[in-house]
């Protein structure tokens, strides 16, 4: 007999749309509302047809009480887990492209949203992987997901247990690590990035923890002005990840 599947109720248009998409997960059912018909839920009506996915109607309300929050788009299905990546199959998929190399390291975040924004940006800005910790972080959740904008279906995640470990499996692979950190030695704008790196984003309140930081390879701060002195995580990664990407772009060859 077959073991039963643990799953969970991942929710909108873009979530469900990118998990077809990605062929990553196990579809059960997909749950719409009973009135919403049109273009937005036709390539999920084909998608779900071709692979042979239910697709049932539900009340709005019904809808609400599956997902567990009101923000369900009118569309909700039942899935099997995000699947999470081994740290370790991370960095042998991209051993081959070195010079190319691009992983973001989330110490300690909390708010499952600034987890989803940092992930979307990460897929858009080339990040070949992003590593969080197993303990005391905002979990890959279908919240994540739909914050995302369903950029988590696509991205390669590791859970471990310990970042300083990763840290250094990356020094060992040749790739230099810098934390953010509003008194870091140097601006961001002003690094060289343009190699293999490793950007290192702290929790909400407390930053980069103090091990952790110890043993980046250096501390980058990101200039700005203004009485707020400190950025969202999730903004400050953006712009962290942002500028990897500019640089790289810029001294690409002609």
């Amino acid at each position: 007999m077959e073991k039963p599947h643990q799953t969970e109720i991942l929710y909108g248009i873009h979530p469900v749309t990118e998990a077809l998409a990605a062929g990553r997960r196990r579809f059960f059912e997909i749950h719409v509302a009973s009135d919403k018909t049109g273009r937005r839920m036709d390539p999920i009506s084909r998608l779900a047809e071709s692979r042979r996915i239910p697709m049932k109607n539900l009340s709005r309300r019904a809808l609400a009480d599956l997902a567990g929050t009101d923000m369900h788009q009118d569309i909700a299905a039942r899935v099997t887990p995000f699947p999470v990546s081994e740290w370790s199959e991370i960095i042998a998929k991209n051993a081959t492209t070195p010079g190319k190399r691009a992983y973001l390291l989330i110490d300690s975040l909390s708010d499952p949203h600034n987890l989803g924004a940092l992930i979307r940006s990460a897929l858009c800005l080339g990040i070949s992987g992003v590593i969080i910790p197993k303990d005391r972080s905002a979990a890959p959740t279908p919240t994540v997901s739909k914050t995302s904008a369903g950029a988590l279906e696509h991205i390669r995640l590791a859970r471990v247990t310990n970042l300083v470990y990763a840290i250094n499996d990356l020094k060992k692979e040749g790739v230099w690590t810098f934390g953010l950190d509003a008194a870091g030695e140097r601006s961001i704008s002003e690094s060289d990035l343009t190699g293999d790196i490793a950007i290192v984003v702290g929790g909400e309140d407390a930053g980069i923890r103090p091990l952790v930081k110890k043993n980046c390879d250096f501390l980058c701060r990101i200039p700005q002005s203004g009485p707020v002195t400190s950025l969202n995580a999730s903004v400050a990664g953006g712009v962290a990840m942002y500028e990897v990407f500019r640089q790289r772009q810029t001294t690409r060859p002609a």
